[in-house]
């Protein structure tokens, strides 16, 4: 399970009060996400856009992997 310290957690009424704020804060990279909890659940988290172009090229890699692996072990 993924830590998340206080600063990096917002309720949704938060977000939506504050939302320049916060996204500002996100986009300037002054803070790395954003966890928005609603009804004392985490629901959502935001990104800036580096971060989400990083680990969407993390996914990418890991299943290259993923499927070369799958090949090499039903070859």
């Amino acid at each position: 399970m993924t830590a998340f310290s206080k600063d990096e957690i917002y309720t949704a009424t938060e977000v939506v009060r504050n939302f320049s704020a916060v996204l500002g804060k996100i986009s300037k990279a002054e803070r790395k996400r954003a966890v928005i909890v609603k009804n004392n659940k985490f629901e959502a988290v935001l990104l800036n856009m580096s971060e989400y172009e990083r680990l969407c090229e993390a996914v990418e890699i890991l299943q290259g992997i993923y499927t070369s692996n799958k090949r090499e072990n039903n070859g």
